[in-house]
């Protein structure tokens, strides 16, 4: 068994796209549009792991997202080495994006830094 995908709504899918691309090495495939609905989305495929699914529609709500609470709460990306959390880190904090934790090695030994990203969904980078 394994995760064959997450899906996120957004509101700005071209520019979530984007994010996923340049900065997780992301790759989208060509996109679907249900012109009945106005439904749509793309597929972002990334070397490992499982796909995301980032959707936009008409009319969905786009309630608060606090740090702490019930619910999915991240998405994590593993990027390989100490080096890549601590650069890619620098690289989205440059960019104007929030670091709300690290670049550190946390209690249970794993070495991460976390970030406020697109419409401040949290993501995780980790070894």
């Amino acid at each position: 068994m394994k995760i064959e995908h997450i899906a996120m709504y957004v509101n700005d899918l071209e520019k979530a796209k984007d994010f996923f691309v340049d900065y997780f090495g992301g790759h989208p495939n060509a996109g679907y549009h249900n012109k009945t609905t106005d439904f749509r989305s793309y597929f972002i495929t990334f070397d490992e792991g499982a796909r995301l699914e980032i959707m936009k529609k008409p009319h969905v709500a786009d309630c608060e997202k606090t740090l702490a609470r019930t619910g999915y709460i991240h998405i994590a990306f593993s990027v390989g080495s100490k080096d890549a959390v601590d650069a890619l880190t620098e690289r989205l904090k440059n960019a104007g994006y929030e670091v709300v934790s690290g670049p550190r090695t946390t209690g249970d030994g794993y070495y991460e830094s976390c970030i406020v990203a697109i419409e401040d969904n949290q993501i995780e980078i980790t070894v």
